[in-house]
């Protein structure tokens, strides 16, 4: 063997292992700029040795270079791995720090959040509780349920079987550690059994609903108050207004001898005045008493005919003033009704006051009456202007008015809130369909049939002469 094959030994001398030391080394450390120091150790070392085996006994020089070869060889690679395992240890004690540093800043965003986690076991039982005590602290190992007061703490215990089985669930509760808090509680099931809590403090909700809830009864009674009020004042207020009517019908109608022109003419204006009057006081009166729940029907068995066609002739006068034709469309066979003549009356007169305003000269305002399914059913179509979609959403309701502001003057906005009113208290009701341009078409259906009847043939009643007569 020659002395080149005794340094080398080939692969699998000392030189091949000490060739992958400093390789291996730096692969170990994850650091590649690593390799060039350790080799530059490797060389300085080899070449140490081999000025020692050249100035030594050329006899033993194989076997001393072969040593001192294998030498560095260990010694490389017990250097490359403690380098290694060193800047392993470096980068593992770098991540603990920055873990940590994240842990530390994690349970400090817990703690410093306004909710409180909870987390609960199968058994009801707390596992973890992190932030703030809301519910109180040391909260773990205790049972769930008893963080409520004794009152609601089996409402507890419910949602947390409903956050079980549905997978969410939602409480407010007074909490056992503080009676006059007031907490909110979240719950959510996560896993198989586990549910996580998420409480907050809702005291300041609660306040500001109960304040909520506080002004809305006073609202309540205050308009109650004063729909009580106006109820009462029903005999006060109508009865001057009947004494003004009563003289000035004496006068208009020169009862007690004949009078000048000018003093007709102002009787005429009283007259038409105070009904004017006491049409909007009634209907506000009305209205005041179904608000207060103290409006009575007065029912009694009649033809709906009857009422109907009293209301056609009281209000044919001002419908030929206005230049619009008012016809009647009823049944031949009369239709028995259980009903309050009145509020029947009042319904149509409404109905149709409120088609003559809305519809211009030359147009026309038909009232139709039949049996429909059981139910008593009026119908009363114009041809007028129609209303838009926005009036049609206000509409019936009190004090809401449809059109400008010169036929919005010329009432209280009550007429289609009374009529819906008075539907109602029969256990009916009223609807409305309308368009611009296209005229308004208003129908009542009402329970008020005395025996299911088949639905009669109509037709138009014949043409009424214009009469005088009193306001309803």
């Amino acid at each position: 063997m020659c002395s080149s094959d005794l340094l080398t030994g080939g692969a699998l001398g000392p030189l091949g292992a000490w060739v992958l030391a400093p390789l291996a080394a730096a692969a170990m450390a994850g650091r590649i700029p690593l390799m060039a120091p350790a080799g530059a150790g490797a060389l300085a070392l080899l070449g140490f040795g081999l000025l020692i085996s050249l100035l030594g006994d050329p006899a033993a020089q194989p076997q001393m270079a072969a040593a001192l070869l294998a030498t560095v060889a260990i010694v490389t690679v017990a250097g490359g791995l403690a380098l290694a395992l060193l800047s392993l240890l470096r980068r593992v004690e770098r991540r603990d720090r920055r873990l940590r540093a994240e842990l530390r800043h994690l349970r400090r965003l817990v703690d410093d959040q306004p909710t409180q986690l909870i987390e609960v076991g199968p058994e009801g039982a707390i596992l973890g509780a992190f932030g703030p005590g809301l519910a109180g602290q040391d909260l773990t190992g205790q049972v769930f349920s008893a963080l409520a007061s004794a009152d609601r703490r089996q409402d507890l215990a419910m949602a947390l079987q409903r956050a079980r089985r549905d997978g969410r669930a939602e409480l407010a509760f007074a909490p056992s550690a503080d009676p006059e808090g007031w907490l909110e509680a979240r719950l959510k099931r996560a896993g198989a059994m586990r549910v996580m809590v998420v409480l907050s403090d809702a005291r300041a909700r609660r306040d500001h609903e109960a304040e909520l809830e506080t002004a809305r009864a006073e609202a309540e009674a205050q308009n109650t108050g004063k729909s009580r009020f106006l109820a009462n004042m029903s005999h006060e207020l109508r009865t001057p207004l009947n004494a003004i009517m009563g003289f000035s019908d004496i006068m208009r109608s020169r009862l007690f001898g004949p009078l000048p022109d000018r003093y007709g003419e102002y009787a005429e204006l009283i007259h038409e005045s105070g009904r004017h009057l006491l049409d909007l006081i009634n209907d506000v009166l009305d209205m005041s008493k179904i608000e207060a729940e103290r409006f009575e029907l007065s029912r009694e068995e009649f033809d709906g005919r009857e009422a109907i066609n009293a209301v056609l002739r009281l209000m044919r006068g001002q419908a030929d003033r206005a230049g619009v034709q008012l016809r009647g469309v009823l049944p031949k066979e009369p239709l028995e009704i259980d009903a309050d003549r009145r509020a029947l009356k009042q319904i149509v007169l409404n109905l149709i006051s409120n088609a003559l305003k809305f519809t211009p000269r030359t147009g026309a305002v038909t009232v139709g009456l039949q049996a429909a399914g059981g139910m008593m059913e009026l119908v009363v179509a114009d041809t007028g202007i129609g209303m838009s979609a926005e009036d049609l959403v206000r509409v019936g309701r009190p004090y809401e008015q449809a059109g400008d502001a010169e036929r919005r003057a010329a009432g209280t906005g009550l007429g289609l809130s009374l009529v819906r009113s008075f539907a109602e208290l029969h256990g009916g009701e009223m609807f409305i369909e309308s368009a611009v341009g296209e005229g308004t078409t208003v129908t009542v259906r009402m329970p008020v049939l005395i025996a299911p009847a088949e639905r009669a043939e109509s037709t138009p009643l014949p043409e009424i002469a214009p009469t005088e007569a009193s306001a309803l």
